[in-house]
């Protein structure tokens, strides 16, 4: 049986110019969110909660109140 690989959209590093949702570790909770809760920025682009994108190897999930969650590291083979 083959191990499904699941893709996820490769966003890049941010941008300083192109607005991006903070992005917080698991253990953070006082984050001020800079959209309106119910989604995420990532330079510029918008995704609803639940989302999950690539920035570099790091995996961030989007979360109320619309911030960025680091949820962990895939390797170059999507691992």
């Amino acid at each position: 049986m083959k191990a499904t690989i699941t893709r996820h959209p490769q966003v890049g590093t941010p941008d300083p110019d192109k607005s991006t949702s903070p992005i917080v570790g698991e253990d953070d909770v006082e984050v001020e969110p800079n959209v309106p809760a119910g989604g995420c920025t990532f330079n510029g682009a918008d995704y609803q909660l639940g989302d999950l994108v690539l920035s570099g190897s790091e995996l961030l999930r989007c979360e109320a109140p619309g911030v960025w969650v680091r949820a962990g590291e895939i390797g170059p083979h999507g691992r």
